[in-house]
């Protein structure tokens, strides 16, 4: 199934498409990404992602919503069959020159039940929702659950300076985790109402590894105390 002419304002379905394609990103930051294959994923959120054979779940690059996508002519001069662009509300594209498209399906999902938390995983979230200042004097929350075109933010908070904080809770801290928090950060930082967005990774106990890797990222971990956030013990707790 082909769609080469028309704009899509939103998708009511998720859209798969293996294209050899060209992709520029422009706007405060420019980003270029000469022809290779590559699956194009345009969700019904309306966010669209440019993804390789590699990265696991990590986009080359990627608009998310709210934005649009035409479907316009390929412009004079380029070697293509289709022309993307995608905008978002500050005017920033994503622009999609496509050689050749090798696959094009659409598929209804349906409604997702979303992630089922560990149980003193999210018991975890809601003490350190209660007991926000264990991130540092002067912090507050802005909510729990934020909301991103990715999945929820454990927390969203605000340091004494007034700057934004994103914070992801686990009761075993692994790579993975990590890696789930910079992507959040990524995105979060797009947004020019929350940046700087800095980011703490919260667990009970985090591997070696995955400290490395945070700290690497200028992510801050923090050991939690189950015990003591529930109140049986000190509130004392070990930044790292």
């Amino acid at each position: 199934m082909r769609r080469h002419a028309g704009a899509v304002a939103k998708l009511a379905t998720v859209r798969l498409v293996i294209a050899n394609c060209q992709v520029d990103y422009v706007g405060r930051l420019t980003a270029h990404l000469p022809m290779a294959k590559r699956l194009l994923l345009i969700k019904s959120d309306g966010s669209v992602s440019v993804h390789a054979d590699d990265r696991a779940y990590k986009p080359l690059n990627w608009m998310s919503p709210p934005c649009w996508m035409a479907e316009l002519p390929v412009p004079d001069g380029a070697d293509g069959e289709a022309y993307w662009v995608v905008t978002n509300k500050t005017g920033e594209e994503l622009r999609i020159t496509i050689a050749s498209i090798e696959h094009d399906s659409a598929h209804e999902l349906g409604v997702d039940p979303g992630l089922v938390k560990d149980g003193v995983e999210a018991h975890l979230q809601e003490l350190l929702a209660e007991h926000v200042e264990t991130l540092g004097t002067g912090h507050t929350l802005v909510r729990r659950e934020y909301m991103t075109a990715i999945g929820p933010v454990d927390l969203l908070c605000r340091d004494a300076a007034g700057a934004t904080v994103a914070v992801e809770i686990k009761r075993r801290g692994e790579i993975d985790g990590v890696e789930q928090l910079t992507r959040y950060l990524e995105l979060l930082n797009r947004d020019p109402i929350l940046s700087p967005v800095s980011g703490v990774f919260a667990a009970q106990q985090i591997k070696p590894q995955a400290r490395t890797l945070a700290e690497d990222r200028g992510i801050r971990c923090l050991i939690l105390d189950y015990d003591a956030l529930r109140g049986a013990e000190s509130t004392e707790f070990r930044l790292f």
